[in-house]
């Protein structure tokens, strides 16, 4: 898996924890518990480079830096 910053946080509003990819714009997913949200990124990240690849679009290279808050 290749590897991108992560930043999750405690949302109050949707009552569950956010996990969003800073360097893949849009890129994000939400879960009732911390591993819960690591999980499902993992899961949007591919999609969303599969995405990215049938569009033609380009990949930014990761950072290769993961933060967890």
């Amino acid at each position: 898996m290749v590897r991108y910053e992560v930043i999750i946080y405690w949302s109050a509003e949707d009552k569950a924890f956010i996990a969003e990819v800073p360097e893949l714009p849009g890129c994000m997913a939400d879960g009732a518990t911390y591993q819960e949200a690591l999980v499902n990124v993992k899961v949007v990240i591919k999609e969303w480079i599969e995405t990215a690849k049938e569009l033609g679009r380009s990949i930014p290279e990761p950072k290769g830096r993961l933060v967890f808050a």
